[in-house]
C-alpha cells in the first residue's frame, strides 16, 4: 500500500484508536529488533500466512535504510523448490532464542505446535509480538499484542496496512538540516492533500 493510500485510510480512520494503537506496536516492534539485534521471524497460522505483512516490511526496511526491519517468513509448509525466502520452516522458530524477536499473526486461535513452539522461544530469549484476533493464550505468550476483535470496527488485514507503514515512518534516518527527504516531502504533499477544508463560520 503507498503513501497515498496510506493516508487516505488514517483520514478514515481518524478518531479511532487504530492510527496511534498501529504507531505504538511498530515502536515496540522497531526497538525490539533494534536492540536485540537478533533478526525478524515472522510467521502466522496454518489457516493465515502474512506474505502480504512480510512483503510491505521487506518494502519498509528498503525505503528507511534499515536491513533488521526486513523478516524471516515462516511458513507451515514448505515445498521442495521453494526459493530460499519462502523455505524457512517452523524449525527456525525452535532455534530463535536470546536476541530475536518474534512476531505472530493469529487471526484465531494457532494449533497447539506452533503455540508450544513460540513459547519455547519465548523461555529461551526471545521476544515476542502478537497481532491477534483476541485468543487468550496468544495474548499471553506475547510480550506486545495489538488485538483486533470482531467487534473492532476494522479487520487484521487493515490493521497490518497500518503497522507496517508506521515501522518505516519510525525509522526515518536523518537529514541534513534545511533538506527533507524525498517520502517525506510526498508525506507532508500527502497530508496536505488530504486534509478536509478549513472550517467556515
Amino acid at each position: 500500500m503507498d503513501a497515498v493510500r496510506v493516508a487516505l485510510l488514517r483520514e478514515v480512520l481518524a478518531g479511532t484508536e487504530w492510527p496511534a494503537a498501529a504507531r505504538r506496536f511498530a515502536g515496540s516492534l522497531r526497538s525490539s529488533v533494534v536492540s536485540r539485534g537478533g533478526g525478524l521471524l515472522l510467521v502466522g497460522t496454518a489457516e493465515y500466512e502474512p506474505w502480504h505483512l512480510a512483503a510491505h516490511l521487506v518494502d519498509e526496511s528498503a525505503w528507511s535504510g534499515r536491513p533488521e526491519l526486513a523478516p524471516t517468513l515462516v511458513r507451515h509448509r514448505v515445498r521442495p523448490g521453494d526459493p530460499a525466502h519462502l523455505a524457512v520452516g517452523l524449525g527456525r522458530i525452535e532455534s530463535a532464542g536470546r536476541g530475536a524477536t518474534l512476531l505472530m499473526v493469529a487471526p484465531a486461535r494457532p494449533d497447539e505446535g506452533l503455540l508450544e513452539r513460540v513459547h519455547d522461544a519465548r523461555r529461551a530469549g526471545a521476544t515476542v509480538l502478537s497481532l491477534d484476533g483476541g485468543d487468550t493464550e496468544v495474548v499471553g505468550l506475547a510480550h506486545e499484542t495489538l488485538t483486533v476483535g470482531a467487534d473492532a470496527g476494522v479487520d487484521l488485514d487493515t490493521v497490518q496496512h497500518l503497522v507496517s507503514a508506521a515501522t518505516g515512518e519510525n525509522y526515518l534516518p536523518s537529514a541534513p538540516r534545511g533538506r527533507m527527504r524525498f517520502r517525506d516531502r510526498l508525506s507532508r504533499l500527502t497530508d496536505h492533500l488530504t486534509a478536509p477544508p478549513p472550517a467556515r463560520w
